[in-house]
């Protein structure tokens, strides 16, 4: 597996570690593609939001 893959098994096993911390990120970093956007791609940002978190058993972090 190249180096890309092996940073992203180690980032999911890291997430699978914290799913709290993680829910966070993925939350953060939706938030600031929805802002960059406008929100123009709230229904894409969302469905890859939840396949991450799916990913490692993350659960839903409550939208603000």
């Amino acid at each position: 597996m190249g180096m890309l893959g092996d940073m992203a098994n180690k980032a999911k096993e890291l997430a699978k570690g914290h799913p709290d911390q993680a829910d966070k990120g993925v939350e953060r970093v939706e938030r600031e593609i929805d802002t960059r956007t406008g929100g123009k791609y709230d229904a894409q940002t969302d469905k890859a939001a939840d396949a991450i978190r799916r990913s490692y058993g993350g659960g839903t972090t409550p939208r603000a």
